[in-house]
């Protein structure tokens, strides 16, 4: 990438029928590249940026991902990169380093596609599947960004420059850590169990001073995975059960998937018109906001300190991040009611809405748009689930997503790459502990599903509560070479996980 220049660029409007006044104006300012797209009459539905120069087809390229990786990330000679990147890539050639991207909060969904020829960026500027109406406004779709580093690792380039990307992230003021009851629950609980969970947590962190959370997941409220978001039967006061929590030094936590309900009032304009029988909220219709800061206020008022939010990009879209390519949706034909609005605006305004409500909440994104959530929850599921079952499926979503995510740990959010599932017999400790470590030692957030431990998992879990508290430098040495590093500069010491 060194013969790229960014002024050096071809464009292209496309529109949701004839383009008769879309327009798109380009400004450099302050070391980025400033594209920003004008209409009245035409609806935008993408902008293309094409830049031509030669590239060593034997660089390694790395790209990030839509939402939740899915234990799809890793490098791969140039010449092999047939893919769409969203947001941001890394290239190298061992020596050199070159990072190119989008600043986070954009008001488009951007995707790259590198190759020997040169580089294409499409910018989504769709509302939902339709061309957006923008009314006269002029709007910044995103801010490009390109850096060089050769006085340190690719790693290291990577994490410099995913600060330079995001000027204010919402971080935690201390590590976060506990428990989360799905990967040992999945769904099936109820009010004494998760007391029972509560005591086996503060019982691990007895003596440390920074209290662990417990996260109360899917199966606490009416219907199964989704709203209306009030208790079942399993579950008699939910205020009373925070509560409980905190008298024994736990912090209360609580799941939620505020888009899509069974609630049979609601009013069918206040649904996403995809067709199909299952109601997905349509977060741009006033009322719909309305019932989101009811829920949201509600859950405050229980008392719990942090919101875990799961399923947004899902139920907004249509599709998960492992099913896209250039776009955030396959669905055309559809939009949004407010349709003066990009689809990525849209979502930056349900998360401003879940932000504003949640006061002194901590907030987990599942699933939620990982460039646009940036500076707005404290917390990012970077990963797609890992298992109290499949050892398979923790080793492949959970060490994938720390190693290919963590350089975004601190300089986006606090990067969560997913729980270490503890479900009897089902992972042998000896694998399932070495995700335990690796996690303790990250710096990123450590939950444990689990409702009983041995002697031997309650030293290790004691043992990786404590150690999480401390500060660690972490690196991950052979991420070149294979999706799953084993290989881990952890403060300075050479350590090797058998995964």
């Amino acid at each position: 990438m060194k013969n790229m220049q960014l002024q050096n660029y071809t464009l292209l409007v496309e529109c949701e029928g004839e383009n008769r006044d879309a327009r798109v104006t380009v400004e450099e300012a302050g070391g980025a590249l400033n594209v920003f797209l004008t209409a009245t009459e035409s609806r935008p539905c993408f902008v293309r940026l094409c830049w031509t120069f030669k590239s060593d087809g034997d660089l390694q390229v790395l790209g990030d991902a839509w939402e939740r990786s899915y234990g799809d990330l890793g490098f791969r000679r140039l010449r092999d990169n047939a893919r769409w990147m969203p947001w941001y890539f890394l290239a190298t050639d061992g020596t050199a380093h070159w990072c190119f991207g989008v600043k986070t909060q954009p008001n488009a969904f951007v995707s790259f596609y590198y190759h020997e020829s040169g580089l294409a960026a499409t910018l989504d500027c769709r509302c939902g599947g339709c061309g957006v109406r923008l009314c006269g406004r002029k709007l910044l779709l995103a801010s490009f960004v390109l850096r060089q580093y050769e006085d340190c690792t690719a790693f290291e380039a990577l994490h410099r420059f995913c600060k330079t990307l995001c000027d204010r992230p919402l971080l935690p003021q201390t590590m976060i850590y506990g428990g989360n009851n799905w990967y040992y629950a999945y769904g099936e609980s109820d009010y004494e169990t998760i007391l029972s969970d509560v005591k086996l947590q503060s019982l691990l962190a007895d003596g440390i001073e920074n209290r662990p959370f417990m996260v109360v997941d899917e199966g606490w409220q009416l219907h199964r995975c989704v709203g209306p978001w009030l208790p079942n039967e399993k579950f008699p006061d939910m205020r009373r059960l925070a509560d409980e929590m905190c008298s024994v030094g736990v912090r209360p936590g609580i799941w939620i998937r505020p888009l899509e309900t069974k609630d049979p009032n609601v009013p069918e304009r206040w649904k996403i018109e995809r067709g199909g029988a299952r109601t997905y909220l349509d977060p741009t219709v006033p009322g719909v906001q309305d019932l989101l800061r009811s829920d949201l206020r509600r859950i405050r008022g229980w008392g719990y300190e942090l919101l875990k939010y799961d399923f947004t990009t899902y139920d907004l879209f249509g599709d998960w991040g492992k099913d896209l390519g250039e776009t955030i949706t396959n669905e055309t034909g559809w939009h949004f009611f407010d349709q003066s609005k990009t689809g990525a605006e849209i979502v930056k305004d349900l998360y401003r809405l879940i932000l504003e409500e949640s006061g002194d909440m901590l907030l987990i994104g599942c699933n939620t748009v990982s460039h646009l959530c940036a500076g707005l929850v404290h917390i990012n599921r970077t990963g797609d689930d890992t298992s109290g079952k499949d050892w398979a499926r923790t080793r492949n979503m959970g060490v994938n997503t720390l190693a290919f995510r963590l350089a975004q740990n601190g300089a986006f959010y606090l990067v969560d790459a997913d729980c270490v599932g503890i479900l009897g017999d089902h992972i042998p400790w000896d694998k399932n502990r070495q995700w335990l470590d690796l996690l303790s030692k990250s710096g990123t957030a450590l939950f444990v599903s689990c409702n009983q431990a041995d002697d031997r998992q309650t030293r290790d879990l004691r043992a990786a509560f404590l150690a999480a508290q401390q500060p660690h430098t972490i690196v991950p040495l052979d991420w070149t070479d294979t999706k799953l590093p084993q290989r881990w500069l952890i403060d300075g010491e050479p350590v090797t996980y058998v995964w």
